[in-house]
């Protein structure tokens, strides 16, 4: 692996300019006010995906398959969990209808209310998400904001750790129906657990193929599915017709009175019923807003509410119900279909989170969070279509680790909640500073707006800590690794940054210099990667330096990262014409592009400069790291630093460099 800086060929993948500060720092600012025009940002969003001319209700139902996969497997198990942390001695009826009313409120202010109703306007150039709201909030800013940038990274650390814990749940809650299946008479038990473990290690092996093809089948059997939690629900209504009071909230409210303390433990089980809700913000630029609000208001939220209440009328019929109410639910001659919909549904619930997972990195990577990692896209057409294998490895052994060590959703569900709970906290926080500084409301306006769903969040947080003790403490620890390895890598590439800049020349200095003193010149043309334009690339002295030589034209190539998710390919590049042997090219990304300098190059032809890519030689500048008492990082983090550069990927391979035209000139610095 190569162990260069990022201040020479890594541009766009990280340093504090392209970065961290990308939507603070004011060439980026200006870099983008130059290259992207303003406007709709869902128009954009939705034009640059390819999905202007596809019907609305195509982009509904993906939507469906895709956004609420998640969501819509919590009925295998919700229920079931709160019901059984309600104190002895509750009044079973109102436990049960207590238990629906917080369900279905939770589902209505957080889903809808938070998420759908209000975070969705708050898009940056129709892309959302953690990153993209921190990238539109660092911009609006106008600098950089230690805090924004904090809360960023905490958001991102903690959607990996739904992203383990999500497909292990998922998957083993609709396998676990082999419990109470007919016929079977409990005998496929000891089962469970490995039929679980092949279901999902195939799942992540086939992440390489791409999601293109299957993709196709997740909104329509994701339909069905949903089609199939509310038939049941409706069917089983009419078991206890009554049931249907328990949407009002003053039976939620009473339950939680009258289980005192246990009550807010409760909330944590509740709480289970709307996780994969950030997924309707994550997933927002793939589909548009309309086609997902229309699809949660009118199709995903109804039939959910008439599964829970179906769930609440059966448990109240048939007390035992409680113990498994979802697949007591369905009728014998239906059950095995609807096993093998459970399955499916799972399965797409996990793959959206994979994919999701795939996303995040991108954008940690574009945005400065991570080192330069192997990106391969699946798709020639569809932007979204990424497979990053390092990602894919780490969590498949994640989730197979927490597999066969939990072995049950009972135990699985202590730790699920407490990262998506963290996660939708941060949105909030992030919130709060969108509407003050992008909306331009008043403190009052904002506050009126963000304190009552910010209450919410930290009620539900709060209830999942006190799941630690039974394991919530593992993905808070992942995620805490994961902010160390952000802010190490973010500090560490600002410090190499910083020392690049006072030791270097500044690019006109050097040009005025070449002038006075002639190098002798050869033929063919040579790219030199900097992150800094205005600076002269340390590949570029040393070129001089040892090889005393000057090439026929020099190129001062720029990858720089923006404060928004794509840039159109008309606004990729820039040319600055410094003289007749030197000219500065800028190549412009969003935040949820990789780049490919070939191709991106091969845009300069309608621009007037034109050369063959391969007779040109690419200087890249490689740097060897050594750790430093006097850094600004104590010891033990400059090692850390030192290790994911080494580990990180090749910038040929990462920059999609033909490997044949690639120079590397090397130095040593401190840390």
């Amino acid at each position: 692996m190569i162990g260069d800086t990022p201040p020479e060929p890594q541009a766009s993948a990280t340093g504090p300019d392209t970065g961290a500060a990308a939507a603070a720092d004011t060439t980026k600012t200006n870099a983008q006010s130059d290259s992207v025009p303003e406007g709709s940002g869902e128009a954009e969003a939705v034009s640059s995906h390819g999905h202007g001319s596809e019907g609305f209700w195509a982009l509904a139902v993906g939507s469906i398959g895709v956004v609420f996969g998640d969501i819509g497997t919590s009925p295998l198990y919700a229920m079931r969990e709160a019901l059984f942390h309600t104190r002895e001695g509750t009044n079973a009826e109102l436990a049960v209808k207590g238990v629906i009313s917080l369900v279905f409120w939770a589902l209505v202010m957080v889903v809808t209310v938070k998420y759908v109703l209000f975070l969705m306007k708050a898009d940056n150039k129709g892309e959302g998400g953690t990153l993209a709201l921190m990238a539109l909030t660092q911009k609006a800013l106008g600098k950089f904001s230690p805090t924004v940038f904090f809360l960023g990274i905490c958001g991102a650390a903690l959607f990996y750790g739904d992203g383990i814990i999500t497909p292990a749940v998922s998957v083993l809650g609709a396998v676990e129906g082999l419990k109470d299946a007919p016929g079977l008479g409990g005998q496929m038990h000891h089962l469970i657990v490995p039929i679980s473990a092949v279901i999902l290690i195939a799942l992540f092996m086939v992440q390489s193929k791409g999601t293109a093809k299957v993709a196709g089948l997740f909104g329509p059997i994701t339909v069905v599915w949903f089609l199939c939690l509310g038939g049941l629900g409706l069917y089983h209504i009419f078991d206890q017709p009554g049931i249907l009071v328990a949407l009002m909230p003053q039976y939620g409210i009473e339950f939680l009175f009258a289980n005192g303390f246990v009550g807010f433990v409760i909330l944590g089980s509740v709480f289970l019923a709307v996780t994969g809700a950030e997924a309707l913000y994550a997933d927002m630029g793939h589909f548009g807003k309309k086609p997902i609000q229309s699809s949660w208001l009118f199709f995903v939220l109804p039939c959910l509410t008439l599964n829970y209440l179906g769930q609440g009328a059966l448990t109240l019929a048939d007390p035992s119900a409680r113990e498994n109410p979802f697949w007591r639910m369905v009728p014998e001659v239906a059950y095995w279909p609807v096993f093998a919909l459970a399955t499916m549904a799972t399965v797409i619930a996990s793959q959206a989170v994979i994919t999701g997972a795939f996303s995040i990195t991108q954008q940690g990577v574009q945005l400065g969070l991570l080192p330069r990692i192997d990106i391969k896209r699946t798709s020639e057409t569809q932007a979204g279509q990424i497979f990053v294998p390092q990602i894919n490895t780490m969590l498949m052994v994640g989730v197979l680790v927490l597999l066969f060590a939990f072995r049950s959703t009972d135990r699985l569900t202590s730790m699920y909640g407490i990262a998506v709970t963290g996660a939708m906290m941060v949105d909030t926080l992030l919130a709060y500073v969108f509407l003050r500084h992008v909306w331009k409301w008043k403190r009052w306006q904002a506050w009126a707006l963000i304190a009552p769903v910010g209450l919410l969040d930290i009620v539900f947080f709060g209830s999942n800590l006190l799941k630690i003790p039974q394991g919530a403490w593992l993905p808070l620890l992942l995620a805490s690794l994961l902010v160390l390895i952000m802010l190490t890598w973010a500090t560490g590439t600002r410090t190499l940054t910083e020392k690049s800049r006072r030791d270097s020349v500044a690019l006109l200095d050097l040009v005025d210099m070449l002038k006075k003193r002639p190098p002798h010149r050869v033929a063919g043309t040579a790219i030199f990667l900097t992150s800094d334009s205005d600076l002269a690339p340390v590949a570029l002295m040393h070129n001089l330096k040892h090889n005393k030589i000057l090439h026929e034209k020099n190129i001062i190539l720029t990858v720089k990262t923006i404060g928004v998710p794509r840039v159109p390919e008309d606004k990729r590049v820039t040319i600055e014409i410094i003289n007749d042997d030197f000219k500065k090219v800028t190549l412009n990304y969003g935040f949820m592009e990789s780049p490919n300098l070939p191709r991106a190059l091969g845009l300069c032809r309608k621009l007037g400069l034109k050369f063959d890519i391969m007779a040109t030689s690419f200087f890249v500048g490689k740097r060897s790291v050594v750790p430093s008492a006097n850094s600004g990082m104590p010891l033990w983090q400059d090692k850390l630093f030192i290790f994911l550069m080494k580990n990180a990927t090749n910038p040929t391979e990462f920059f999609h460099i033909p490997p044949g035209r690639v120079v590397e000139l090397g130095t040593q610095v401190t840390v």
